[in-house]
């Protein structure tokens, strides 16, 4: 599978990639003081992408164009309207631009999209003014609207702590194909911590798993653990979650791992083998009627 430009000029304007991200492992290592969960993950970029387009705008100030075939929030209320503002404040100018949102990956599956989209839309924007901030700023900026929306300045892969926020990129990549498994269930991140309940001693044990893989640059045999402590607390909220993944697992496949919060799976295909992906994927068509998608990992 090959892998496209992030920025690409198009006509007058300026096309921007945002990809999503799944997680080979996420861990929950308590509640903090400010009411947050302190998290431990590794997160890789895929080759599914929104599209952001940036041009000249007719209209005074920020114009957002929300299409594709899923819904996205209009005007203020989306984090591409946000992020273009914030960065407008933070520079003190303002420009009429108009940004128009393709929304190909599904908001409420724990992909990141619309964290994605908040970073795609700072890099784009500054690129396309020519504001020419540095990276360092436009993550400071990505930090003030949400908590994974950093790691989209960096990876393609890495290791984040705190609220995601602290982010150690990991500088040998792991290269895999996934099946991704799109249930068309929205699931609410914030639903999902609320009903967390903690492990302590799950949370230890694979910690110390993890960590130790980690240290040997092992991210390969990570994602072999399937290790996502939101799982149960997912599953509580939408237990057909639950049910789809044990019937799909019956299929021989292998073993699925949520990401993020849910509601999206995903198997890690032995031997990076695309046409073993594509057997599976008209499989789960066949036998399930559940929708797919085929990815690798993102190289930026």
């Amino acid at each position: 599978m090959t892998n496209k430009e992030q920025f690409n000029i198009v006509h007058d304007g300026l096309v921007v990639l945002a990809p999503a991200k799944i997680n080979l492992s996420l861990l929950v290592a308590g509640k903090r003081p400010d009411g947050f969960h302190e998290i431990e993950t590794i997160m890789a970029k895929v080759n599914w992408f929104d599209k952001i387009r940036i041009e000249r705008g007719e209209k005074a100030g920020i114009e957002l164009i929300c299409e594709g075939q899923h819904w996205a929030p209009q005007g203020r209320e989306n984090l591409v309207y946000q992020a273009c503002e914030l960065l407008f404040d933070s520079c003190g100018k303002s420009a009429d631009v108009k940004i128009t949102l393709t929304k190909n990956i599904p908001a409420g599956t724990g992909l990141g999209s619309a964290s994605s989209d908040a970073a795609a839309t700072l890099a784009g924007v500054d690129k396309y003014l020519r504001l020419r901030l540095s990276r360092k700023k436009l993550s400071e900026l990505a930090a003030k609207l949400g908590s994974d929306i950093a790691f989209f300045f960096d990876g393609p892969q890495a290791f984040c702590t705190g609220r995601g926020e602290k982010i150690k990129k990991i500088c040998k990549i792991f290269d895999f194909v996934a099946l991704l498994i799109l249930p068309g269930v929205s699931v609410s991140t914030k639903r999902v911590y609320e009903n967390y309940k903690h492990e302590t001693n799950l949370y230890e044990k694979l910690h110390t798993r993890i960590n130790g893989f980690i240290a040997k640059n092992r991210v390969d045999l990570v994602s072999e653990m399937c290790a996502n402590m939101l799982q149960t607390s997912c599953f509580d909220l939408h237990n057909e979650l639950a049910k789809l993944k044990t019937r799909i697992e019956s299929l021989g496949f292998g073993q699925l791992s949520l990401s993020g919060s849910g509601s999206s799976m995903f198997l890690i295909v032995d031997g990076q083998d695309v046409e073993k992906a594509r057997q599976y994927q008209r499989k789960l068509e066949e036998q399930i009627g559940c929708k797919s998608v085929i990815v690798s990992n993102n190289r930026w």
